[in-house]
């Protein structure tokens, strides 16, 4: 008896092994990037042939499963539709997935203010949280799959997840600015929306940088013991995120990465933060191996660092996050110093969540799919001229035309004492933004909103806001 038990348990464990397995992204429900060679991947007994077959063609895909037991295949998509399809999988024991849709698939990363769920954190509401909830019933399409935030020092392959659909029971646990953006994404372009939501609050550009790319360009320690006493809040620490929450998405088939992350990293020294988030960009790309796809990211929000309102720490971090955008090819930038209320001094994570999303919409509408009749660009400092004591700013990506020409707000000016004076400011559309200040009359530099928290009512025709900048490098 004993021995037909153990035959039985060796028969059961031979046909587990010979399986096929799927890493979790790849499952029921999930979004596939249309019209392209998507990949998909998985493991296998070594040596065994996997055959793949789809609902939307009569092509069978075959891979061989090498030593280590991994294969990878990639599939022609159909293009973007809401009928449901169908994934077969078969080594001698068929695996079908279903509920697959094909779309626009885009990532959801960086740290808290990406992570921030429409339900919100605990104190930290999203605005507009209950309307989402009951507009969600119209959000056909839109599913997300939530790559769980854990650490590992050496690349995992596969993480515990699943796809969900969006609808008024679920819409709560998807990324705020993730969900608003494919919102819009869904509406406008008349297709599904997949989300992948791979991010960490309080991360830092260097805790999603590879091994060999922290070694090569930073001097951050990579012992597990050292990182420990140097970083007593884990989320600080480098490398271990990109390991174990980025790297099971990389072999998925994207559209491109939004991208929220910079809080941790304010009063970094000198260019470091452009530097390192242009090198995360160029990393990310490598990685997924599909070209020099989209990076859309957002600009850190007015917010009170180092206990100091009128500190320029996270001004200056503001400034490298726009140098950054200079450095990466195929990015663009979210202004969102309009999007705190001024009692949120000291919110990390500001409630107006819609807005930004919304925005990085607008800017892949635009720059993604052709859509240039949307305004997505917010105005910035382009050039200035002084006489006598009086300022003249210009500015550029405008779209003919600023949000005021009155009770402007949010300029200061300094003379050769580097002292800066709230300022007065308005505007004519021959001449600019027209600024005095009463306490200098020989101005040699303009700050708008160049503060930790300052807000300022300067947008463009379109409505979206000015960047804050200085004409000083003081």
């Amino acid at each position: 008896m004993r021995k037909v038990i153990f035959l039985l348990m060796l028969l059961c464990a031979a046909s587990l092994q010979a399986k096929v397995r799927l890493p979790h992204v790849i499952g029921d429900n999930m979004v596939l990037q249309q019209n392209t060679q998507a990949r998909l991947w998985g493991w296998a007994k070594p040596g065994k042939t996997v055959k793949v077959s789809v609902s939307w063609s009569d092509i069978t895909y075959s891979a061989k499963a090498g030593k280590d037991g991994k294969w990878l295949v990639s599939v022609a998509t159909p293009a973007a539709s809401y009928t449901p399809l169908s994934i077969t999988f078969d080594d001698g024991e068929p695996t079908t997935l279903h509920g697959v849709l094909s779309g626009e698939v885009w990532v959801c990363a960086g740290q808290s203010n990406m992570e921030m769920p429409v339900r919100g954190f605990g104190n930290c509401p999203v605005e507009g949280y209950n309307q989402a909830v009951t507009d969600a019933v119209h959000s056909k399409g839109i599913h997300y799959v939530k790559i769980p935030s854990v650490m590992s020092m050496t690349p995992l392959e596969d993480a515990q997840c699943e796809w969900r659909e969006c609808n008024p029971f679920t819409v709560g646990e998807a990324s705020a600015v993730g969900y608003f953006f494919a919102r819009v994404m869904n509406r406008t372009l008349d297709v599904p929306v997949g989300l992948v939501m791979a991010n960490k609050g309080g991360t830092r550009v260097e805790s999603w940088l590879t091994r060999e790319n922290l070694q090569r360009h930073t001097t951050e320690t990579l012992d597990s013991l050292e990182m420990v006493k140097r970083f007593s809040w884990d989320y600080h620490r480098p490398l271990l995120w990109g390991n174990g929450t980025f790297n099971p998405i990389l072999n998925y088939t994207v559209k491109g990465i939004l991208y929220y992350q910079g809080c941790s990293n304010v009063g970094d020294p000198g260019n470091q933060y452009s530097e390192r988030l242009a090198l995360l960009a160029s990393q990310w790309r490598e990685q997924f191996g599909l070209g020099e796809i989209p990076f859309y990211f957002v600009q850190i929000a007015p917010y009170y660092y180092d206990d100091d309102v009128n500190g320029v720490s996270g001004a200056l971090l503001r400034e490298q996050q726009q140098r950054a955008a200079s450095l990466i090819p195929n990015s663009a930038l979210v202004c969102t110093n309009d999007l705190v209320y001024p009692w949120e001094t000291q919110q990390i994570h500001p409630c107006q969540k819609q807005p930004v999303g919304e925005r990085l919409a607008f800017i892949a509408l635009n720059k993604s799919y052709g859509m240039h009749t949307i305004m997505c660009e917010s105005p910035s400092f382009k050039e200035l001229t002084i006489s006598n004591d009086t300022c003249y700013v210009r500015l550029q990506n405008d779209y003919d035309g600023i949000s005021r020409y009155e009770d402007i707000q949010g300029f200061e000016v300094a003379g050769a004492d580097k002292v800066f004076h709230p300022a007065k400011a308005y505007y004519y559309w021959t001449k600019g933004i027209i600024i005095t200040c009463d306490e200098v009359k020989k101005p040699v530099a303009v700050r708008y909103c160049f503060r930790n928290f300052q807000l300022g009512n300067v947008a463009n025709q379109a409505g979206l806001p000015l960047f804050p900048f200085r004409t000083d490098n003081w």
